[in-house]
């Protein structure tokens, strides 16, 4: 009788040191994490630090203008096409995404701090953007807040994290993992990279 193994949940964790190295020579790099916990800003940063090709999950892939999701297919087909690309850095999440993202990531950076950091995240960007579209997300997508969204994020470890360490065993085991438990992370992981550049 066969048996049934369950994937294993743990990831290639590196620390920032070995991150940095990695990421100093990487094309392809995959930033996850919770809304509101800065992966825009950090993808964007190294994306301009390394001359990397940006592309924002929200803007480029699942967002029409008045928050109109775009077709499961047709975003399926523009990830296709954004990962076959020689060089980038996405952000953005969608678990069930993984499979097509992980092969080609050469390091995945996870923006995991608590979740009070997120929802201030998430707050604080409602109130610089309130009334108009932030520069990652589609035209026409001025930034919200909802309880349905806020909920998501008070739920994020819970719901969401087992999906991404489930894909990361199935898709990822050849891919190191960063997991960036605070802004100051972040920071430190940019500082490293600028000084090295």
């Amino acid at each position: 009788m066969e048996q049934i193994v369950a994937p294993q949940t743990h990831v290639r964790a590196v620390d920032i040191e070995e991150a940095t190295a990695l990421i100093k020579e990487a094309n392809r790099i995959l930033v996850i994490g919770c809304s509101g916990t800065g992966k825009s800003t950090l993808a964007q940063a190294i994306a301009s630090l390394l001359g990397l090709t940006y592309v924002s999950m929200d803007r480029d892939i699942f967002w029409l203008p008045g928050w109109k999701s775009r077709s499961r297919p047709e975003a399926i087909s523009r990830i296709e096409q954004a990962v076959a690309g020689p060089r980038w850095i996405m952000d953005g999440n969608s678990p069930g995404t993984l499979p097509l993202r992980l092969p080609r990531t050469e390091i995945v950076l996870w923006r995991r701090p608590p979740r009070h950091v997120a929802l201030w995240g998430v707050f604080s960007r409602w109130l610089r953007y309130r009334g108009s579209t932030r520069p990652e997300m589609a035209a026409g997508c001025p930034e919200q807040l909802t309880w349905t969204f806020l909920r998501y994020i008070w739920t994020f470890e819970r719901n969401e994290v087992p999906q991404f360490q489930e894909m990361l065993a199935l898709h990822g085991r050849h891919v190191p993992v960063l997991t960036l438990k605070s802004y100051h992370d972040g920071e430190e992981l940019l500082a490293r990279l600028q000084s090295k550049i």
